[in-house]
């Protein structure tokens, strides 16, 4: 086993780690260690192994199948590698905190104080790299009268005020795909925040604890609509307000083959370009400023909308200073020009299906998506050489599968 190093000795970072998969990307040598979990913090980590960071996954020895084959493609695994360990072994609990010691970036998604129970805590891991950064991601945060209760992305996004403000007019609240809790409100605000912590560590020398709860996060991606609310611009009725299909100018709209279409002309010039394009006269219709002649506004674009098809609209407004975008379903948006002119969508590397591919773009280190483990547990033996463990002795204990 590694040996212990002082508390004041810098160890780990970009400069000291063992290179693993060389890939692009701005973030090209930083590594991060992540205890496997689901949701926000795969996607967290599925952001900075796109960015070119070396993501190695800590999966249980229960995880490894019995008899390993390649599995199917993951997006959420891609550009990680995956070792496995029995954190109820002590020679496993070790393990890790050698990896911990040779990296940049500690992050998992336990309960508060699971990690703490297993002695792979902030304090144990940073006692032997003082620069680490300990990215922590749970649905209610590391304190708090809900710290230890159990919960979803719908649970956080209901009591930000999130499902709150989506549905029918007058109607409802609607559950929502969890994009704004999971990815968005967790796993992209743990990727932001260990990133800083990183630039930070870079500079004072010592790492610190980065505490993501999905609900702040939800919370922070509503804030300017928090200010709207406290300040009158957006009523809490549902589907009366000008972003939530109150306004018929920010609104979706039904085709004559069933499919849908999107108008968003809020400036004045857009909305007169959307209107000479649908061959309506402004002074003939309500006015689009009076809230009141707002459903019979709504009414009238319906029943032009419905004339044409979806791809008849496309052909007429795509394009335009209209505002315009046609309502693609998920198994169909790679087809959208846009998206293949923009490359959006590519080939996974096993030429498995298509794959998002990563973003943001960089003119100079361009981030390129990785290959997947084959397995849970299928790169133990390379990154255990890496950090200078025997594999061999480690199986025999039953600290690794």
């Amino acid at each position: 086993m590694s040996e212990r190093v002082d508390q004041d000795t810098p160890t780990g970072g970009a400069e000291e780690a063992a290179p693993g998969r060389a890939r692009g990307g701005p973030l090209a040598g930083l590594r991060v260690i992540e205890l496997a979990g689901l949701g926000a913090l795969p996607y967290g980590t599925l952001k900075l192994a796109d960015l070119g960071a070396d993501v190695i996954r800590v999966h249980r020895v229960t995880e490894v199948p019995a008899e390993p084959t390649p599995g199917r493609y993951s997006a959420f695994d891609r550009g990680h590698r995956s070792i496995a360990v029995d954190l109820r072994n002590p020679d496993g609990v070790e393990v890790v905190r050698s990896l911990a010691a040779s990296a940049d970036v500690f992050v998992e998604g336990f309960r508060p104080g699971v990690c703490e129970r297993l002695g792979i805590g902030p304090d144990d891991l940073m006692a032997r790299n003082r620069r680490l950064v300990y990215g922590r991601v749970t649905g209610w945060g590391q304190d708090g009268p809900l710290a230890h209760s159990a919960g979803h992305s719908l649970n956080y996004e209901a009591i930000t005020g999130a499902v709150g403000s989506i549905g029918p007019r007058h109607g409802p609240p609607v559950p929502l795909l969890m994009v704004l809790g999971d990815f968005a409100g967790g796993g992209l605000h743990l990727a932001l925040g260990v990133v800083a912590a990183v630039l930070e560590a870079r500079t004072s020398g010592r790492g610190q604890v980065v505490d993501v709860a999905m609900s702040d996060g939800v919370a922070s991606l509503f804030a300017p609509l928090q200010a709207m609310a406290r300040s009158g611009m957006h009523s809490p009725d549902i589907g009366t307000n000008f972003f939530d299909g109150g306004s018929p100018v920010y609104n979706v709209y039904e085709t004559a083959d069933g499919q849908y279409v999107t108008i968003a002309p809020i400036e004045p010039r857009f909305y007169a370009e959307l209107l000479d394009r649908l061959g309506l006269d402004p002074a003939t219709l309500p006015e689009r400023d009076d809230r009141e002649q707002w459903p019979a506004l709504i009414e009238i674009f319906a029943e032009v909308f419905r004339r044409r098809t979806r791809a008849e609209w496309e052909e007429l407004l795509a394009g335009t200073d209209a505002c315009f975008a046609p309502v693609y379903r998920l198994h169909e948006a790679h087809e959208h020009p846009a998206n293949k002119a923009r490359g959006v969508f590519r080939e996974t590397l096993d030429g498995r299906g298509l794959e998002v591919a990563p973003v943001p773009r960089f003119s100079r280190t361009p981030g390129e998506p990785g290959m997947s483990y084959a397995y849970p547990g299928a790169d133990t033996d390379a990154v255990l050489a890496e950090i200078g463990l025997d594999p061999a002795k480690l199986r025999a204990t039953g600290a690794v599968a």
